[in-house]
């Protein structure tokens, strides 16, 4: 007997299959990637006990799949808000509501290439020094949280003013500075580190918090490594290492910094 195929069933079936491999995308590399085929497998087995009709058995696992969905939601928690924010994101940059591309702000037009500038001469000249820096550039997610626990600045942004707030006998130059509005909001952060396995392994705690703030926001990280002096950026849980001052630059400007 043949199966017929409606257009909805192949729409569905896209659908479907796009979400899980965006799903696998996520959280490929992370410890949910083994939790996630551990519940993938208990799945087939139940249906495979439904079909043989093993009562005992059925019961035992349909309790377990009754509570899977606020079980899947706990576990992959990390996982869901990334997912999310990547959405959210897309959208916010595709979106054709938003009365910024009608009207596009004078300021933002003449003060953006100036901020970024500076940000590229500190990370240039922390580079060749072998200063270790970590900058996190907020887009649309808040970055407030993550000051409580440093020093509020919310002073302009200078090359100058970095360069002083890592120099590694400055008592700001330990955590990270956020970068907010359009101004340096605070220094000295502490960062979530990422829970990724496969991390490369010459990736200190810079890179490893620089990932896990672009896992829990939609920020953007520029770091400088301490040992090889090279510049990186972090986003979307993804590191672009050893970029020189110029891609910086241009990352920068696209961004509207």
């Amino acid at each position: 007997m043949l199966v017929k195929l409606t257009l909805p069933d192949i729409i569905d079936i896209v659908l479907v299959a796009i979400i899980l491999f965006q799903l696998y995308r996520l959280i490929k590399g992370t410890a949910a990637y083994s939790i996630f085929i551990a519940i993938f497998i208990i799945y087939v087995i139940w249906l495979i006990v439904k079909a043989f009709k093993m009562e005992l058995m059925g019961a035992l696992l349909g309790q377990f799949i009754g509570v899977g969905v606020i079980a899947l939601i706990i576990v992959f928690q990390q996982e869901i808000r990334r997912f999310l924010i990547v959405i959210g994101n897309r959208y916010i940059e595709r979106s054709w509501f938003s009365l910024d591309r009608f009207f596009p702000s004078i300021k933002e037009k003449v003060e953006s290439p100036k901020k970024a500038e500076e940000i590229v001469r500190a990370a240039e000249t922390m580079a060749l020094k072998k200063t270790g820096g970590l900058i996190v550039i907020g887009r649309t997610s808040r970055l407030d949280v993550y000051s409580e626990a440093g020093e509020v600045l919310r002073a302009v942004i200078s090359a100058e003013l970095l360069e002083t707030i890592f120099f590694k006998n400055s008592p700001l130059h330990d955590g990270a500075v956020l970068i907010e509005d359009g101004l340096i909001l605070a220094a000295r952060c502490p960062l979530p580190i990422t829970d990724q396995i496969n991390v490369p392994n010459h990736f200190g705690m810079r890179h490893r918090a620089a990932i896990g703030i672009t896992e829990s926001t939609d920020s953007l990280v520029v770091v400088i490594s301490e040992e090889s002096g090279h510049i990186s950026i972090a986003d979307t849980g993804k590191v672009l290492e050893n970029i020189t001052p110029a891609e910086l630059r241009q990352v920068l400007l696209k961004e509207k910094i």
